[in-house]
């Protein structure tokens, strides 16, 4: 068995620490917990995050953990993202870059001490026990999610290949460039008149998947069940299950279940789950002196060392036809904006056309939401719906945003 633990970083990664614990986040082609069962080879048990996440409910995502954490369980460390190479089954203590990334607990670990916000986990290393260093690299910023992207798509593609049983695709009137190969697993179409670049790094379609005619992917590219490309050029994206994705999108998650079914360029971008993009939204991920991009952080304005970052998108965010995103924008979760270009930060849950914006009611955010996600055949249940409505008063009062 195995907890996943925010620390105090993770827990300011902003947009989507709002609604989300970090390991519900998709880092490279997996949520954050489902990488770690692949390497641990256990089921996570609960999620240990910020006190206002304690009722997240979604998919098969565990519930928000109370209480001690058993010895015996795994405690992870959710900014740490391995290779999916199973670790060693000896190990008591899995390090990453010098780090500890993961420990299995000699004794209990009390509640008080998994919130305090100086702990770590060097703090319950066993006294006996053996450490194995294995390969990955650590989430030290919410934007490390964009710039890690394509050293972890091309890492998890090729462990994820014969996971999923996917073959290599060998089909008429679809072209295929470049070496690395497109692999498609059982149900996934691919329709002619589609070409695949593969000279960067390779192609997985996972069960259900779909790509249009006249749509270009370059890989690494990972699509995940049931997603669809409706066409355009999709470059170097990790796209989760249940999504459209049309237009020009490059080196962009989406961590599931969210639109982008229009024309518009997203570029280094990553979308939370139910995000809906209106027709022709658009993200600058360049600055036109070629310089770092700033973003919004609960700290403040940052300078990230980003040449190329776009939009954050929160978790049920949706923009307007037309709209127009400054270099390195944060939009807040349940943010609905249209018309003029929005600033650097949107705090959740804001409504309008410029600032300064309005609240975003929270019986008409639930009934929206209840109305998106019954599109995808999605219920917003009882549990939920209470969670949210407890959530929007929390957000609207965090001061630690712009002010509308």
């Amino acid at each position: 068995m195995m907890f996943v633990l925010d620390d105090a970083r993770a827990r300011r990664f902003e947009p989507f620490s709002t609604s989300r614990p970090l390991s519900e986040m998709r880092v490279g082609a997996l949520l954050q917990r489902q990488r770690w069962q692949q390497v641990l080879q256990t089921s996570v048990l609960g999620h240990i995050s910020s006190p206002h996440l304690a009722g997240f409910e979604e998919f098969d995502a565990p519930p928000h953990h109370e209480g001690d954490v058993p010895a015996g369980a795994w405690l992870v460390n959710s900014r740490a993202v391995p290779t999916l190479l199973p670790a060693l089954s000896s190990a008591t203590v899995l390090i990453i870059e010098q780090q500890v990334a993961a420990v299995r607990l000699a004794a209990p670990v009390a509640q008080e001490q998994l919130h305090d916000p100086q702990f770590t986990l060097d703090d319950v290393l066993p006294g006996t026990g053996s450490m194995a260093t294995i390969p990955g690299l650590w989430l030290e910023e919410v934007w490390d999610i964009v710039g890690q992207l394509q050293t972890l798509l091309l890492r998890d593609i090729p462990a994820l290949v014969p996971a999923l049983s996917a073959r290599k695709l060998s089909q008429d009137g679809v072209t295929v460039l470049g070496d690395h190969g497109v692999f498609v697993a059982d149900g996934a179409t691919v329709e002619p008149h589609v070409v695949f670049d593969t000279t960067a790094g390779p192609v997985l379609l996972c069960q259900g998947a779909s790509v249009q005619a006249f749509s270009r992917v370059v890989g690494p590219c990972f699509v995940g069940e049931s997603s669809a490309i409706l066409g355009g050029r999709v470059s170097g994206c990790s796209i989760g299950e249940v999504c459209r994705v049309h237009g020009e999108v490059s080196v962009t998650t989406f961590v599931g279940h969210a639109n982008k079914g229009h024309d518009g360029f997203v570029g280094h971008s990553v979308l939370g789950r139910w995000v809906n993009l209106g027709a022709g939204t658009t993200t600058s991920n360049l600055k036109n002196t070629y310089g770092t991009v700033s973003l919004w952080t609960p700290d403040g304005l940052v300078d990230t060392g980003m040449q190329f970052l776009g939009t954050l998108f929160g978790d049920h965010a949706k923009t307007g036809i037309g709209l127009r995103l400054t270099t390195g924008c944060v939009v807040g979760t349940g943010a609905n904006v249209y018309d003029s270009m929005p600033p650097k930060a949107v705090a959740p849950f804001s409504w309008g056309g410029s600032v300064p914006y309005a609240e975003f009611g929270v019986d008409k955010f639930v009934d929206m939401a209840e109305r998106m996600m019954a599109r995808r055949q999605v219920l917003l249940s009882d549990r939920p719906r209470r969670w949210w409505r407890t959530l929007h008063a929390v957000a609207t009062a965090d001061l630690r945003w712009p002010r509308r």
